[in-house]
């Protein structure tokens, strides 16, 4: 499955809805994306791997993050040991 939605924000809406997800991801294991008119409900692993890309081009920036964990329950904790 894939789901992408581009759409225009001012700058506050961009940062609220970029805490919200924050605030949600820290609270549990449990996230919901609002996505206009539906929601997504995502479990997240207790490890998750980030990525943070920044490219500038002419006079467009464009900040790309990217989170990454597994659904199977063991290759977490494999990974640890």
């Amino acid at each position: 499955m894939e789901l992408e939605r581009k759409e225009s924000l001012s700058r506050a809406e961009a940062a609220k809805r970029l805490a919200t997800f924050a605030e949600a991801l820290a609270a549990g294991e449990k996230v919901e994306l609002d996505l206009g008119g539906t929601s997504l409900s995502l479990h997240v692993a207790e490890d998750v791997r980030m990525e943070f890309e920044v490219n500038v081009t002419g006079d467009e920036i464009e900040v790309e993050m990217e989170l990454k964990w597994s659904t199977t329950p063991n290759r977490a904790a494999r990974r640890r040991a």
